[in-house]
């Protein structure tokens, strides 16, 4: 039996020059808007190019197929939460923990609130084996990011940096989804700001060894 051809899922080319950028950043706008209004299952490259404004030719310079444009996107979307995180993780450095936790959350839910109807959009799409991987994959560096944040806690040691990283990071994701789901509506918001801290706070101080 032969062995089926591979789909190729990353994007044929990257953006160099302005004119580029400009257009791949108009397709992704394209795809968020065509997922919303029709979901991941109906979602077309001919509809997401009819309304960037591009030709499909154009699309399939960046983007071989649906499945690549999809996993494109859901890295830009996770790539800009995990890289607000990580700055607020290096920002923090040497602070207390309550501190550390309160830059964190602000960080971690503004960036997923930011395009709340993208972020749930996306949820839709991260169900394949090539999307749980870059999820975990992201994940990782925003997991990391906070072990070596930690690390620096002046005044408490945790035995175990990563798996204190990873419950931390679990909790904040799936409080913050759960919220989404729920309908995310502004009191909502606001109370997820303030009772996420509160428990990733009150987490981490329960688990330090005290100095």
């Amino acid at each position: 039996m032969g062995t089926q051809p591979q789909i190729p899922l990353e994007p044929r080319k990257t953006p160099v020059q302005a004119r580029s950028t400009v257009t791949v950043e108009a397709i992704y706008e394209a795809t968020f808007q065509v997922l919303l209004a029709v979901g991941p299952d109906s979602l077309t490259t001919t509809r997401v190019a009819e309304r960037a404004g591009v030709s499909v030719g154009t699309l399939y310079q960046y983007f071989p197929n649906k499945q690549s444009l999809l996993l494109s996107a859901l890295e830009k979307h996770l790539d800009r939460v995990v890289s607000a995180v990580e700055l607020a993780c290096r920002r923090n450095h040497g602070q207390q923990v309550s501190t550390m936790i309160e830059s964190v959350v602000e960080a971690f839910v503004d960036a997923k609130m930011e395009r709340s109807d993208i972020s749930m959009a996306l949820y839709a799409t991260a169900v394949g084996v090539q999307e749980r991987a870059l999820v975990n994959k992201v994940g990782k560096r925003a997991r990391t990011a906070m072990a070596s944040m930690l690390a620096t806690v002046p005044d408490a040691t945790f035995a175990d940096l990563p798996f204190t990283s990873l419950m931390l990071f679990s909790a904040m994701g799936g409080a913050t989804r759960a919220v989404l789901e729920a309908g995310s509506s502004p009191r909502m918001v606001r109370l997820l700001r303030k009772q996420l801290v509160l428990l990733c706070r009150g987490f981490l101080m329960s688990v330090a060894d005290q100095a």
